[in-house]
């Protein structure tokens, strides 16, 4: 699947690169939001949204179990 293969693509990755990563996912968070609220009629990121908050969430579990390891 695809999210497998991004959740072990970030196991991967060392800390710095995580907190970068997650840094540019609620930018791009901020950003779909902002698209959102100024022009509601086109509500096409409604999916991305609800993908890139899951993704933070991925990110954040990951720097978590590395943190207690």
């Amino acid at each position: 699947m695809k999210t497998s293969r991004y959740v072990e693509e970030l196991k991967t990755k060392s800390e710095a690169e995580l907190a970068n990563e997650l840094v540019a996912a609620k930018k791009e968070l901020f950003n779909l939001r902002f698209q959102n609220a100024t022009d509601p009629v086109n509500n096409k990121n409604s999916a991305r949204i609800r993908d890139v908050r899951k993704n933070i969430a991925r990110i954040q579990t990951i720097i978590t179990e590395k943190a207690n390891a």
